[in-house]
């Protein structure tokens, strides 16, 4: 495929001051914060289970800022990994790499700032964090390249998505226990589950220019398939409860994660574009009803 446009700095126009830091903000897509929130929750979840519910609240600072930094630098890699197909997306094509509003030289040098930051971050904590951190970092370099290689590049996300959960462990207790584990695992299904719906909503456009997904490899049986991840992700979470000794309030918050996840099945029904899209932000509140559960759940007993 030839590139689209050229992506010498020379063609990017000029902008006002303003004008730049709004397109590198959104570059980060600091004007969607749903990706930050998807990887928020799971972080809090293991922070919280790590720490018996009261986590030493300067690490859940550092891991607060370190989302941020992280999912605002894996959006800029994305668009560089992504820079040639986007402008042929519907949804993605206004994107300032895409646009040619924003260089890549630029789009490089703003990694590595971000990557710099994630860095100092990690290095608030313990050795065990910081030798994950370099392995998530890793994770979040490799992602977006993988929708060329193979149908599931869904599960790289997962792992990228996941890996907060043994690092929060990690940095509370210096070690990560079997319970860590299966809370990855859980994760790493509902990662599966919400971004094969956001694979669907840009399926038409993916199979003309040829990259690879879930909800293409999954064909006419994306919705059975979505509904057994949400089943599995939903059995993994109510064993986390059980191995953690957590009580009734956070089956409550499960319970209405369950609600939410058939509410998805009747949005995706139709298999429509928007519809799909609704079902994958809606995964917000998913993430927001477990974590009230496991809050209330772990609030200390006077």
């Amino acid at each position: 495929m030839s590139q689209p446009f050229d992506l010498t700095p020379e063609s990017v126009p000029r902008l006002t001051v303003k004008e730049r830091a709004w397109e590198y903000a959104r570059l980060m897509r600091w004007d969607r914060p749903i990706g930050a929130l998807l990887l928020l929750w799971p972080t809090l979840w293991a922070l919280w289970l790590a720490g018996n519910g009261q986590p030493q609240q300067s690490i859940v600072v550092i891991f607060l800022l370190g989302v941020w930094v992280m999912r605002s630098a894996g959006c800029v890699i994305n668009d560089l990994a992504d820079r040639r197909f986007d402008p042929f997306v519907e949804r993605t094509r206004d994107r300032p790499l895409a646009s040619g509003r924003v260089s890549v030289r630029e789009a490089l040098l703003l990694t590595g700032v971000l990557l710099l930051i994630a860095l100092g971050l990690a290095l608030l904590l313990n050795r065990l964090t910081v030798m994950l951190a370099v392995v998530g970092a890793v994770l979040a370099v490799i992602y977006p390249f993988m929708k060329r290689f193979h149908h599931l590049p869904q599960a790289n996300l997962g792992l990228a998505f996941s890996w907060s959960i043994p690092m929060a462990y990690a940095a509370l207790t210096d070690s990560v226990p079997a319970s860590a584990w299966l809370l990855f695992i859980a994760n790493m299904l509902w990662v599966l589950v919400y971004d094969t719906e956001y694979a669907m909503a840009d399926r038409d456009d993916d199979l003309k220019i040829g990259l690879k997904s879930s909800a293409i490899l999954f064909g006419q049986y994306d919705r059975i398939l979505i509904g057994s991840l949400q089943t599995l992700t939903v059995l993994l979470l109510a064993a986390v409860g059980w191995v953690n000794s957590l009580g009734s309030l956070y089956y409550l918050g499960l319970c209405g994660a369950v609600g939410l996840f058939v509410y998805h099945q009747v949005l995706i029904r139709h298999r429509d574009r928007r519809q799909c899209f609704q079902a994958f932000l809606n995964n917000n509140a998913v993430g927001l009803c477990i974590f009230c559960g496991l809050l209330l759940a772990l609030l200390p007993q006077y």
